[in-house]
């Protein structure tokens, strides 16, 4: 069964509180481009790059939330979501105002690919929020966590370094490292007790590295 066939969630008779009430607590972003929201507004606000119109983001937003209450996997997903999407005009290529420069551009909306895409890291935001609203409710029984990698054949060398890792939960290297961490990614966490730290050994923080990231529709240069 391939990825995008299975359900979103494998929890019976649902997925935790913590999975539904991050995403039902995501406010509407309506943007152009993924740069035109802050990296930090990316976590709190739902959004989806050129669904301008408040009724497609809420559309996209519902559906989800069914999905991830339901298990529901992406083909069944993306055929219930398609004809809503198609009705409001969101399907295709259009032409559209950037609201940054004032220019008419066509763009791609909707489409099987960015119904993926969109399926694939909302189910996985929506994963990681909830295990680490857990994580801190039960940190003082299982204080520490240890980096896992996931079942890919290939892993991104830096991610590779990760793991085993082990450190306490209130460690700023999971503020960056808490997976998924990039696109595609299947690392993953499992939180552990103290002796089992202390049996696989605690490690030392990592330093954690910046460079510069240059926001292509502005110009700004940011760390």
């Amino acid at each position: 069964m391939a990825e995008d066939d299975r359900p979103g969630y494998s929890f019976s008779p649902g997925p935790p509180d913590d999975v539904v009430s991050y995403f039902d607590n995501r406010g509407m972003r309506p943007s152009f481009s993924w740069e035109d929201v802050e990296p930090q507004e990316h976590a709190i606000a739902f959004s989806v790059a050129k669904a301008m119109e408040t009724d497609v983001l809420e559309a996209i937003h519902g559906s989800l939330r069914e999905a991830i209450q339901n298990g529901t996997p992406y083909r069944e997903w993306a055929r219930s979501l398609r004809p809503e999407l198609e009705r409001l005009g969101w399907w295709g290529r259009r032409d559209m105002v950037d609201p940054l420069t004032g220019d008419s551009r066509n763009v791609q909306l909707g489409s099987p690919r960015r119904l993926r895409t969109i399926y694939r890291a909302n189910m996985r935001s929506a994963r990681a929020a909830g295990q680490w609203a857990r994580i801190q409710r039960t940190a003082e029984a299982l204080p520490y966590l240890v980096y896992l990698l996931g079942p890919s054949e290939r892993h991104r060398p830096h991610h590779q370094a990760k793991e085993g890792i082990v450190l306490p939960v209130d460690d700023p290297f999971w503020t960056q490292w808490f997976p998924p961490n990039g696109w595609g990614c299947k690392c993953h966490v499992r939180q552990i007790t103290r002796r089992e730290a202390e049996r696989r050994g605690i490690s030392q923080s990592p330093p954690r590295p910046t460079r510069p990231v240059v926001n292509t529709r502005t110009g700004e240069i940011r760390e």
